[in-house]
């Protein structure tokens, strides 16, 4: 293949055309096209993504992408990988009614309210702004408090950064944020946390005792009926 042909296909795939989506999933009609990945192609024009209404999961990661605003169409996606772009702006997302999981890790959204868009998606249950694998992040994670600021916009939210914050690891979860939450708020008695409460016993006093007395009339018993042998 020669430099000039391979310095179309490199300008072809900077925006998504309709050669591009039918030649990456062989699909005849772009409403037929279900899933998507357009990983690490350099796309920088979403073009005619929208046509392909009824999508489901799309993965945009690795380009450099800045305008959301031709996934707005897409009112049947559930999941969204757009990591690794340069996106500041999520607004066009909030028409995207079934979205239920978001990956914007590593991009360059500034502040907590950039979200505030995405509060009318009532089933959006996982968002990630980090990525600590890939070394992903944006500038609102800067924001000791981000997190905290995020699960108030989303009360119904499950997973945050890869890590569950309802539902089975949760209660991890909230006990290292309180652990936190009193060390950041410097409640301390004398150089030292305050003293947690003496545990209660599991049992009632004389529990076990009960069970050796029941265990002593068992052995007098086989005593006596070894003696009649």
């Amino acid at each position: 293949m020669d430099s000039k042909r391979e310095k179309d296909m490199e300008t072809e795939c900077a925006k998504i055309t309709t050669v591009l989506l039918k030649s990456r999933t062989g699909e005849f009609d772009l409403e037929s096209i279900l899933f998507l990945k357009l990983r690490n192609l350099g796309i920088y024009d979403l073009g005619c993504i929208g046509e392909c209404i009824n999508l489901e999961r799309l993965d945009l990661s690795g380009n450099n992408i800045t305008n959301l605003g031709p996934l707005s169409p897409l009112r049947r996606l559930l999941v969204l990988n757009l990591s690794a772009n340069r996106i500041s702006n999520l607004e066009p997302l909030s028409s995207c009614e079934s979205l239920q999981s978001l990956n914007v890790a590593g991009n360059v959204i500034p502040s907590v309210d950039n979200l505030h868009a995405l509060k009318s998606l009532k089933k959006l249950e996982s968002i990630r702004l980090k990525d600590n694998t890939y070394n992903y992040s944006n500038p609102v994670c800067k924001n000791s408090t981000y997190r905290t600021l995020i699960l108030e916009i989303f009360p119904n939210m499950k997973v945050l950064d890869g890590e569950r914050v309802v539902g089975r690891g949760s209660d991890l979860y909230q006990l290292c944020k309180d652990i936190d939450d009193t060390i950041k708020a410097g409640m301390y008695k004398n150089g030292q946390l305050p003293e947690v409460p003496d545990t209660k016993p599991w049992v009632d006093d004389g529990f076990w005792e009960i069970k050796r007395s029941n265990n002593a009339i068992v052995d007098e018993a086989y005593k006596q009926f070894s003696g009649m042998h």
